[in-house]
């Protein structure tokens, strides 16, 4: 099985796969849900559209439920503000809540627990690979019409989690402040003293995750251990170069975060509030990941979920991801149907030669290291 192509801008081959295809989790999925003819359709059972009728029919059951409790959906993140702003015009009968903008993947399945049973337990999740294969028992399988467009390589095969869109993990800088890193160690020098910061925590966080996995690959490890990677931000951390605070929009744009390892479509809309802010995506080989979408199990609006689910993938949301600078999962099967939105799709800044993605292995093996080694490296 090959990386899909769309995810570069072109082929790439030789590369470690997201191998979610061959995870053993059918026995996770729910139950099958309850037909029209049985007298409705039991939305909290649903797997797929048809269990509802038509996009019509779950629409009605949506909107008869009114709400939709989503969670950690930063704004400015990969244009979820114009994306959530563009459901709530769609369907106005259904209350949009916004939970918890700025926590982290882990945080999202920990706020599910704390409200079990509760209208303010979060309908849907947008995970990172690493914390979504650990709480597969956490979602409910559930396959969006266009479930086949996506690439086998991006999905869970019931439909438990789905990556949705992705990107590089780069560097971004203020370049009225510091000179361009073109190399992972130019970040140990005296020049950027105090100033280099993660996304939130390695342990819990998917883009602090891969910072790590980046500076692993970009010191000719393997994503067979991390220990590179942590060891890089040992060195970062002794050297008075590793700035211990999360960033967030306001800290880059008061300068407290000048120079932050994140996303390439997250780091590039930093420009925006930022008109010196650059970002780069280093030589050598590059690190990817793409973020995913699952249903609570428990979802208070269970129809709700699942008409998010079917919105975030149709043609016009992927086309916003895209808008956002990230690269949406149905990318390759929109080319083809001439779907995409061609002018942004040639916008993208260009991919690494080389790309790697962690297995399923390799992230928890990732993810057993750093909550070994990870807090006494940085301590």
């Amino acid at each position: 099985m090959s990386f899909p192509s769309f995810f570069a801008g072109r082929p790439i081959a030789g590369i470690a796969l997201v191998t979610v295809a061959a995870l053993a989790l059918a026995g996770c999925a729910g139950g099958s849900a309850a037909s029209p003819a049985d007298g409705g359709t039991d939305a909290a059972t649903a797997t797929s559209l048809a269990d509802f009728g038509a996009l019509t029919d779950l629409e009605t059951a949506a909107k008869a439920e009114g709400q939709l409790n989503v969670i950690a959906l930063p704004r400015t993140w990969a244009n979820y503000g114009e994306i959530l702003d563009l459901f709530a015009q769609r369907y106005p009968e259904i209350t949009v809540n916004e939970q918890s903008p700025d926590v982290s993947s882990a945080e999202e399945i920990q706020a599910a627990t704390a409200n079990e049973g509760l209208d303010t337990a979060p309908d849907v999740f947008d995970l990172g690979l690493a914390v979504a294969l650990q709480n597969t028992d956490r979602f409910a399988a559930y396959k969006v019409e266009t479930f086949d467009e996506i690439p086998d390589a991006l999905k869970e095969p019931s439909g438990l989690f789905v990556g949705d869109y992705g990107g590089y993990m780069s560097i971004g800088y203020d370049s009225a402040r510091f000179p361009a890193p073109t190399q992972l160690s130019d970040l140990l020098k005296p020049a950027y003293k105090g100033a280099v910061a993660i996304n939130g925590d390695p342990t819990q966080a998917g883009s602090a995750f891969a910072a790590v996995g980046l500076a692993t690959v970009q010191n000719d490890g393997t994503l067979d251990d991390f220990t590179p990677g942590i060891d890089f931000f040992g060195e970062l951390n002794a050297a008075g170069n590793f700035l211990k605070v999360d960033p967030t929009d306001a800290t880059i744009a008061s300068g407290e975060t000048p120079v932050v390892f994140d996303w390439d479509y997250l780091n590039a809309a930093q420009a925006s509030a930022v008109p010196t802010w650059k970002t780069v995506v280093l030589p050598g080989t590059g690190y990817a990941g793409y973020y995913n979408q699952a249903i609570n199990k428990d979802a208070p609006h269970p129809a709700a979920a699942r008409l998010w689910q079917e919105f975030l993938y149709s043609d016009e949301v992927q086309n916003l991801w895209l808008k956002g600078g990230a690269r949406p999962a149905r990318m390759e099967a929109m080319t083809s149907s001439g779907t995409i939105d061609e002018a942004l799709a040639e916008a993208l800044p260009t991919a690494p030669g080389d790309t790697v993605v962690p297995t399923e292995q390799q992230s928890t093996a990732a993810g057993e290291t750093l909550g070994q080694k990870w807090a006494t490296a940085v301590q």
